[in-house]
């Protein structure tokens, strides 16, 4: 390994930011990573992940790690540095023959999968309470507001996952959820089966399903009683 090169694994990642920490091999103080000293990765990092990288000091002391990429995710193209073809054959064994306590990591390891019949009750449920509380009070707002959301809602996520592939500036969590809340979460459901975006993360999750139930209960309860009250 040339001289200066490091190696650690990243212990602390926020992807929304663009930052996290290294934690050395050797042991020692943890180093700031930011995505933009990841030059020649071809995905954006995820914890457990190997970084390779040269150590960077400020002037107050703070270090940093610069030129690094990622075992295993890294551009092979004939451009990259000869101290990074280098460890790439150290790379390359290391994936075939990994420490007895490491285990790869999935780029798209979610929750559990919903079956198809989940899918479509999930998404009928809301479009029956609209169109019932249509017919029964007139009221055609629901009805149409939750398409719109939801075609807004799956824009909003193909275009966050689009600033991720290109290392921008993210969409908030929160504005994600705010649209999802307002009704576009049936659009945000299409877009993490088929996008394959927002699905790693369990507290993103977490507030996603329950925003789910309480659109889906809130339907369910009208379905039951609403016109019974009127």
């Amino acid at each position: 390994m040339t001289p200066g090169f490091r190696r650690g694994t990243l212990i602390h990642w926020n992807d929304e930011r663009g930052f996290g920490f290294i934690q050395p091999v050797d042991g020692s103080r943890e180093v700031f990573l930011h995505i933009t000293a990841l030059k020649q990765s071809t995905r954006r990092p995820q914890l457990g992940d190997v970084i390779y990288y040269y150590l960077s000091s400020s002037a107050d002391g703070k270090i940093s790690a610069r030129d690094a990429f990622i075992l295993g995710a890294r551009d092979k193209s004939a451009a990259a540095p000869p101290e990074r073809r280098a460890t790439g054959l150290v790379g390359e064994k290391m994936r075939q023959h990994p420490p007895p306590n490491t285990q790869p990591q999935s780029r798209h390891s979610s929750v559990p999968a919903t079956s198809p019949w989940l899918d479509l009750l999930l998404l009928t449920v809301p479009i029956l309470g609209a169109a019932n509380f249509a017919w029964t009070t007139g009221n055609w707002l629901p009805l149409l507001f939750y398409p719109l959301m939801s075609v807004l809602t799956y824009a909003l996520y193909a275009e966050d996952k689009n600033r991720a592939q290109r290392n921008q500036w993210r969409v908030s969590e929160k504005t994600l959820h705010l649209f999802e809340l307002a009704g576009g979460w049936g659009g945000a459901f299409l877009a993490q089966q088929t996008l394959r975006h927002k699905t790693r993360k369990q507290s993103y999750q977490f507030s996603f399903w329950c925003i789910v139930i309480l659109h889906i209960s809130g339907w369910v309860v009208w379905l039951i009683w609403g016109p019974m009250l009127l």
